[in-house]
Parts: C-alpha cells; sequence; structure tokens
C-alpha cells in the first residue's frame, strides 16, 4: 500500500513538473519567439527548418536517445527516462489545444518569466532523480564511451552552446542573447529548487594549536559536530589536527570571533554546502528523501 502511494504521488509530481515546464514553453518561450537550449531549443529550431510541430520533433528525438541509451547503457539507465520521454512531450501537445500568451512585446521579460516557470519545472523532475532524456543522457553517454576525462557538465555545456550558436544563425543574435541569460536564471533557480534556496549551511576545515578550545565550544556551546583530523605540512612537515564542522551562517560568525580571540593565526577555510544528509539541525534525512 506503502508503495502505490509513493507511485501515485510521484507520479502526480512529475505530472505538475512537466505541466509546468510545457507551459513555459508553449505559452511563454514560443509566443514570444525565444528559444532555449537542449533538444526542447533543437526541436525549435529544426521546427522552423522541417514545418514539424516542434512536440513530434521532441517525440522523436527523446526516442532516438532512449534506444542509443539502451544500445550503450542498458536497460537500467533507460527505465530512469523512458516515462518522462512519454509524459513531456504528452504534456506538450495537450497544452498546445489552448490559445493562451502570458506576456508578449517584452522579451527581457518574458526570457525572465519562462526561466522561472522551466527552471522549477525541470527541477522537479531532477529532484526526483529523472531525467528528461535530453542533453544530460547524450553528455553522461559520451562521457562514457568517448571522453572519460571531461566531466559531464562540461559535456552538457559544450552541446547546450552548439543549440544556442544554431539558434542565432536561425533567430538571430538577440535571441541567442536571450537564450544564455535565460541559461543562467535557469540553471540558478534548478539549484534552489533541488537544493534549497539560498545558502544555509557552511562546512568550515580549521587548522589551529587550540584546536581543543574550539571543538569544545563548537560542540558544547553552539551543539554541533566536531570531527578531527590528523594531517601533515609538506613545506614542515608537521603533524597537526583539522578540525571540520557543518554550520549556520550565523554559527559560522560566533565561531570566526572566537577564533580572532583565541588564535589569530589560525588556517580556516570555509566552504558553502548545498545540502548535508544526516541527523542534526537544519540536515535532512536521507530516508525521507524520495
Amino acid at each position: 500500500m506503502k508503495n502505490i502511494k509513493k507511485i501515485l504521488f510521484d507520479t502526480f509530481y512529475l505530472t505538475v513538473g512537466c505541466l509546468v515546464t510545457a507551459f513555459s514553453v508553449n505559452y511563454i518561450l514560443k509566443p514570444n519567439g525565444l528559444i532555449t537550449s537542449g533538444i526542447t531549443g533543437l526541436s525549435i529550431v529544426l521546427e522552423k527548418y522541417l514545418h514539424i510541430n516542434y512536440s513530434f520533433i521532441y517525440y522523436i528525438a527523446t526516442f532516438i536517445i532512449l534506444f542509443i541509451t539502451w544500445l550503450l547503457m542498458g536497460k537500467k539507465e533507460i527505465m530512469k527516462i523512458i516515462f518522462l520521454s512519454i509524459l513531456y512531450p504528452t504534456v506538450l501537445l495537450v497544452m498546445q489545444n489552448f490559445q493562451f500568451k502570458f506576456i508578449e512585446n517584452d522579451l527581457l521579460l518574458a526570457t525572465i518569466y519562462f526561466s522561472i516557470f522551466y527552471g522549477i519545472g525541470v527541477g522537479m523532475i531532477l529532484r526526483k532523480g529523472f531525467s528528461f532524456g535530453g542533453t544530460d543522457t547524450i553528455a553522461r553517454m559520451l562521457n562514457k564511451k568517448l571522453f572519460p576525462s571531461i566531466n559531464v557538465s562540461y559535456i552538457m555545456l559544450v552541446l547546450d552552446g552548439m543549440v544556442i550558436i544554431t539558434a542565432a544563425f536561425t533567430f538571430g543574435r538577440n535571441i541567442a542573447l536571450y537564450s544564455i541569460i535565460s541559461q543562467f536564471i535557469v540553471t540558478k533557480i534548478c539549484d534552489n529548487i533541488m537544493f534549497g534556496f539560498g545558502t544555509k549551511l557552511y562546512k568550515l576545515e580549521i587548522i589551529s594549536t587550540k584546536y581543543d578550545e574550539i571543538s569544545n565550544y563548537i560542540m558544547y556551546e553552539l551543539g554541533r559536530g566536531v570531527t578531527l583530523f590528523k594531517i601533515k605540512g609538506a613545506y614542515t612537515n608537521e603533524e597537526k589536527i583539522q578540525l571540520e564542522s557543518i554550520c549556520s551562517p550565523h554559527e559560522t560568525v560566533l565561531i570566526q570571533k572566537l577564533i580572532k580571540e583565541i588564535d589569530p593565526s589560525a588556517f580556516v577555510k570555509v566552504l558553502p554546502v548545498a545540502r548535508v544528509w544526516g541527523r542534526g539541525r537544519r540536515f535532512v534525512d536521507i530516508s525521507s528523501e524520495d
């Protein structure tokens, strides 16, 4: 019964994500003559030359990607994208039967609104661990089979860049520029949807001779956990203790004040953390993540 509820909830959640994404494409992007990256953007470019509805082109492209994924990466990978490969273009087609324009005659506003809605929809999909079967899937295949030494994100950047360059020749340089602006906003919105709005936690790596005082302060005054490591400096060849802790921005400031007072020569690294799975304040219980 629990599995059935989860399947129903996930299906509803993914459908909402597809609806939001399709809304941004059908009612903001297309009516304003804008373009985006990925398979959606490529489909819109090809529509201009082939005179075929871009939703049908999207269908064909995703099924080709599905087939190649099955050949090169196996059944496990294809199961992650087959549901959305059918659902999303279907939602695109159905929504085209309803005539509606969210905003017109202002390309900058249209770009911003599109990016917000599109980023929310895509972020919802990615947060559940699903994929549209687009440039991200192609990038993973290229990484696995041809370019194992190149990061997947860099391959995706090249693929999306190629789509935008093609769009520049098809729709003009201004439209391509709006696409680049949109890409930045969409990426930021996606990150926020997947990992939460704003950086809420920081990772502190502290090397100090006063590590006992600092760790006691973090554990007993702030109520945060601390991990201690033995390290060795390459230049001095001396063994030292490094402590590590995950803290809120406010707690980070308090720790900084303490270190300034007791050990101004301490070496401190402060790193933003997108999300922490574990037990503790502001941490996310991994068992609650779908």
